[in-house]
């Protein structure tokens, strides 16, 4: 290739020349659904690396003498994908070059593969609504959406191939903003991708950590299919990664942020029977020494007495300031776990492994670790961000079919609280969630991207991040009403609470009663409780109720505060929310039969 011209400016030509040294003779490979800017940002993108610029459809049409639509009409899509692959694969061979891909290129298993070898892929990721508004705005052309319901058509599409595109090294999401702005996303992701000694100069040792196990992660030893999610926090920026199998490289990820580190693993007696031995092994493989903490299953555990034992059990071990804890388990262990690692010699960081669905999409996520009080749910606490999240979806086929239902009450939430789109595919492909089929990763790298998202804008839930409560007023009290027991799991008095915050928000006057219903409907049909009624051994008198309401975190100068709905994907925070006004709703609904 002929010699790379680059950015005159002191910064971006170091960012440039060390984007290049990492890429090596790889290409940058887009990919994306039609609408999220491939060509237009990848033109920029390779300006800016001094690189060449190719659109894969425009090779296509020259090739053929015509335009795409032409080929489909003339010979069918599935001439177009034979040739699509075959020209994807020379342009491969061509790098290091900016590459756009058509939006369905990468359902092709081979294609996959060679873009793997020989590529970094980005997926470029838009909401549907603004696919729409961009495919909208000029004339539809695209053959796919030929169709009788372009809109009905594109949600298809995302359903089938987002789960695929999920698997990209890279994600970033597509905005209405300038197009350079999408460009300076993409630069910063591979600088920290693919330069660990460049991201260590411009942020400081942490962050240098973190992209050394980025680095570690696409090496070829690494899971193929793991997605990995940036909670975006400056130097206490950490990543979600997901995928099966991932406990295999737990060992060599953790060694890789923090060399000569020991590891306290706290875990409750279930999951040591299933998990403990494989991540000792992952650990001994990368001759870190570990000891372990077993407490007991369930609820009870978030309790002084067991945070007590934990931090003394760590303590004994002589784990110091600079080694690790990891919480391996679900939400309780994650939230105990945390908050004892927090707590232990002023702060030691930690690690989680959450092998729970619950803890997967929603717990483990975020930094809020806590214990129960006697007046109510995660009373005491303390904000206290992991270095690292490993989601292995193969933890979760052990789960029991009751554990995975309340872990997915969480999944849904993300839809309900802000994702109108994303609800809708759950409602279409919620089974194959259920069968472990890539919906599974999908749902799960979806729901993380949310949290991380809020997470990013609100750490500390001075705001927007109270959105992620919602449901858990009503859910909460009925948690502590049951005891905080087996007899109502916590995802399940999520769900309990999101039906009860939706039909409140509809007799308030803020959606119509049928969307509430719509939203009632579809975790009654996963098996949730969505009725008082539902819950087994019954309930205390009202005003039991409004007393465990009352001790809600979101209380504010006893003021209560809710997290409604104006619809679905439409959740806000309500502020002073009439007493007498919740009070006679739960009197209807403890009377319903």
């Amino acid at each position: 290739m002929a010699d790379i011209a680059l950015q005159n400016d002191g910064n971006a030509t170091a960012t440039t020349a060390a984007i290049l040294t990492g890429l090596g003779r790889r290409s940058i490979v887009l990919v994306g659904m039609m609408g999220v800017g491939k060509t237009s940002v990848g033109r920029r993108l390779g300006a800016r690396l001094g690189i060449p610029f190719v659109d894969a459809d425009a090779e296509i049409e020259r090739a053929a003498g015509m335009s795409i639509s032409d080929i489909f009409a003339r010979h069918g899509e599935a001439d177009f994908r034979s040739g699509e692959a075959r020209v994807i694969a020379r342009l491969l061979e061509s790098g290091p070059q900016v590459l756009a891909t058509g939006g369905g290129a990468v359902m092709n298993a081979d294609t996959r593969a060679l873009i793997k070898a020989k590529g970094v892929s980005i997926w470029l990721s838009a909401d549907f609504e603004v696919l729409m508004r961009r495919i909208n705005k000029r004339k539809n052309d695209r053959p796919l959406l030929q169709t009788a319901d372009p809109a009905a058509t594109l949600r298809a599409l995302l359903a089938e191939r987002d789960p695929i595109y999920a698997k990209a090294d890279i994600i970033v999401q597509s905005r209405d903003v300038a197009h350079d702005a999408i460009v300076a996303d993409i630069v910063a992701a591979l600088l920290a991708v693919l330069d660990p000694a460049a991201r260590a100069a411009n942020a400081g040792p942490m962050t240098a950590q973190k992209t050394a196990a980025k680095t570690a992660a696409m090496a070829p030893s690494a899971c193929a299919d793991a997605t990995t999610v940036t909670v975006a926090l400056g130097a206490r920026s950490y990543d979600i990664v997901i995928g099966r199998g991932l406990i295999a490289s737990l060992g060599a990820r953790v060694k890789a942020l923090r060399p000569g580190a020991k590891v306290a693993i706290v875990t409750d007696e279930n999951v040591a029977r299933h998990q403990l031995a494989a991540v000792e092994a992952a650990f001994a493989n990368a001759g870190t020494a570990t000891s372990r903490v077993i407490v007991g299953a369930g609820e009870g555990a978030k309790s002084f007495r067991t945070f007590a034992e934990v931090c003394e059990a760590v303590i004994a071990a002589r784990i110091e300031r600079d080694d690790l804890v990891v919480a391996l388990g679900g939400g309780v262990v994650g939230d105990l776990a945390g908050f004892a690692a927090s707590a232990v010699r002023r702060g030691l960081d930690y690690v989680q492994v959450p092998t729970t669905l619950l803890a997967q999409v929603d717990s483990s996520v975020g930094g809020k670790t806590a214990i129960n009080s006697a007046h109510g749910k995660n009373l005491i606490g303390a904000f206290h961000q992991p270095i690292l999240v490993l989601a292995d979806t193969a933890a979760l086929d052990t789960l029991p079919g009751r554990e995975f239902r309340a872990g997915y009450a969480e999944v849904a939430k993300y839809g309900l609280l802000g994702d109108a789109a994303f609800f809708s595919w759950l409602e279409t492909n919620w089974r194959d969630v259920f069968a472990g089929t890539p919906a599974r990763e999908h749902a799960i790298a979806l729901s993380c991207r949310a949290k991380a998202a809020i997470v990013a804008r609100d750490e500390r839930e001075t705001g927007e991040r109270a959105l992620l409560n919602l449901g858990h007023t009503f859910g909460h009290a009925l948690e502590a009403a049951c005891g905080f027991s087996d007899r109502l799991l916590h995802g399940e008095a999520v769900a309990a609470g999101m039906a009860l915050a939706f039909a409140f928000s509809a007799r308030q006057g803020l959606m119509p009663l049928s969307e509430a219903d719509r939203a009632v409907r579809h975790l009654a049909a996963v098996g949730l409780p969505t009725r008082l009624k539902d819950i087994p051994g019954g309930l205390p008198a009202l005003d039991r109720l409004m007393e465990l309401i009352a001790q809600d975190k979101k209380v504010k100068g006893g003021m209560l505060t809710f997290i409604l709905a104006r619809g679905i994907g439409a959740a806000f925070i309500e502020s002073g929310v009439a007493e007498r006004d919740v009070r006679a709703f739960l009197s209807e609904k403890l009377a319903e039969r």
